[in-house]
């Protein structure tokens, strides 16, 4: 257990720093209004959870040990974008368009509320 802990950890800080030197070389790349280095990060993360995912499930190439590390560590601290994705892409596979939507609505309408709540209690202190 503590060297699972360990691994996703270590997997974590390498995602960490995979995001914030992508997203800058992005984002000094191609300049303009949007985030594109948030953007592309966003694909790039839905692209490689996908892979993975299919890699170890359908595929059998990688164990559901080092899927835990990669998945849990690396891409969580990547993007947690790519989970979510992954979560309402299920729903879409199954043809539960109600919960697609919802889970869609639900965390973008609560994350943008939440934002700005929690801009409003820092500028509280």
């Amino acid at each position: 257990m503590a060297q699972r802990m360990l691994l996703i950890g270590l997997a974590g800080a390498l995602g960490t720093l995979a995001r914030y030197g992508l997203s800058d070389l992005i984002g000094r790349l191609a300049g303009g209004n949007l985030p594109w280095g948030t953007i592309i990060v966003n694909i790039v993360g839905c692209f490689l959870f996908g892979l993975v995912w299919t890699l170890a499930d359908e595929r059998l190439v990688i164990d559901t040990e080092t899927r835990l590390v990669v998945l849990g560590g690396f891409m969580g601290a990547f993007t947690t974008f790519s989970t979510f994705i992954f979560d309402t892409g299920g729903f879409v596979r199954e043809a539960q368009w109600l919960l697609a939507g919802g889970n869609i609505l639900l965390q973008t309408a609560s994350g943008l509320a939440f934002l700005f709540i929690g801009l409003s209690a820092g500028r509280a202190f």
